[in-house]
């Protein structure tokens, strides 16, 4: 899906793979990230950010929580958003701060007065029980908590397993109950997804979502319980958050963005990000009608690969299509389409796709490398998928 935009925008990004896997440096099935083009990345959407009245809570799940590249973002956007207890974790251990926890998944019970204790700058709710929870541990702190509410309508856009929130209809009753709350205070409303790419219409749209969220502004207002924070996510990138200003909105979500990997950028390659994303496998064996079997680890079910570059120990690399898998399936391997012509495949070749990805669901390794552009790749260190080290 964004190899063809890797190779044209970041093709050092393709070679500093290849030369760190021959190395040995860098095993098969690992995400290789590019701390540069992340760096410029952020940097320019920190500018639109500013230039618009727009605050920034970057995400670092599709990364994999991966350290390097929350302290590298944290440079220009130091306070991040955490959409479950794991990614609280790794954003502290990294040492950036916390804009937002609980959306999407909601803190446990038992960890709440643990985050509370780090001063996260809002906590999502999904109802009245969870800001109770929230308000008697920000009471045993001595604290006011500030709360987002996630607002959910019959008519949004939410995907399985996402399910929850606030209903809309009950948003007036759910700030009463909130305002008798001790240690807590109703600053915002949030959902997702907010926006969405439009392939057919090449841009990002509203969803039904984000027209929730101004009608609850709209109805907290009227009923005296204004709220200062609207936050928007999905898709936020340089090319939407004018977008998000023209509604209102005052904070937005980069995840994709910082990679260069929403499918905007896939399909623009004239936007301001640039990729700084790719995956590396290797050859584990070649099956008797010639089709190499790669190793897997890394293969998101959304991702949708449709080719692969391979790298034989000598000669041209070779784009070979890659094989539909079923996502029932584990991806020990996947399959390429065996090669018509070039020279002969042997097991270990270098293999190395671009494509979109939640790392956080993975078995994968990611590797943070600076100098990419200047053609001196330097590995920092590699971590798992969950931003431990390797």
């Amino acid at each position: 899906m964004f190899l063809t935009a890797t190779t044209a925008r970041n093709p050092r990004l393709v070679d500093a793979a290849v030369g760190l896997h021959r190395d040995g440096l860098v095993p098969p099935d690992t995400y290789l990230v590019d701390l540069d083009a992340v760096a410029a990345n952020t940097a320019a959407l920190a500018a639109v950010a500013a230039a618009h009245g727009v605050r920034l809570w970057p995400v670092f799940k599709h990364v994999g929580r991966n350290p390097y590249v929350i302290r590298t973002v944290a440079g220009h956007l130091p306070d991040a958003a955490a959409i479950d207890l794991r990614d609280a974790h790794a954003v502290r251990r990294a040492g950036a701060r916390l804009g937002n926890v609980g959306h999407l998944v909601q803190l446990p019970i038992g960890a709440v007065d643990e985050v509370l204790s780090w001063r996260p700058e809002h906590v999502t709710v999904f109802g009245v029980e969870q800001a109770r929870a929230v308000s008697a541990a920000a009471a045993r702190l001595g604290i006011t908590q500030p709360l987002l509410a996630r607002v959910v309508a019959a008519t949004d856009h939410i995907y399985p397993g996402q399910e929850g929130g606030v209903p809309l209809p009950d948003i007036e009753k759910f700030a009463a109950e909130v305002g008798d709350l001790d240690a807590v205070s109703l600053e915002g409303v949030t959902s997702f997804p907010c926006l969405l790419y439009d392939e057919s219409a090449g841009a990002i749209t509203p969803t039904p979502n984000l027209r929730t969220l101004l009608t609850a502004r709209s109805r907290l207002a009227v009923a005296g319980s204004p709220i200062r924070s609207i936050s928007a996510p999905s898709v936020t990138a340089a090319a939407s958050i004018p977008l998000l200003a023209a509604h209102g909105v005052t904070h937005g979500e980069p995840g994709h963005a910082l990679t260069g990997t929403t499918p905007l950028h896939a399909a623009d390659l004239d936007q301001p990000e640039i990729p700084a994303l790719v995956y590396v496998s290797e050859i584990a064996h070649i099956l008797p009608d010639g089709r190499p079997a790669i190793l897997g680890g890394g293969f998101y079910p959304r991702g949708r690969p449709d080719v692969a570059l391979v790298f034989p120990g000598s000669g041209e690399p070779l784009t070979l299509p890659v094989e539909p898998a079923p996502p029932e399936n584990i991806d020990y391997y996947r399959l390429l389409g065996a090669p018509s012509s070039g020279p002969p495949l042997r097991v270990g070749d270098t293999v190395v796709l671009a494509f979109r990805t939640q790392i956080f669901v993975t078995r994968s390794t990611v590797g943070a490398v600076q100098g990419v552009a200047s053609g001196k790749p330097r590995l920092l260190g590699l971590a798992d998928s969950q931003g431990r080290p390797w």
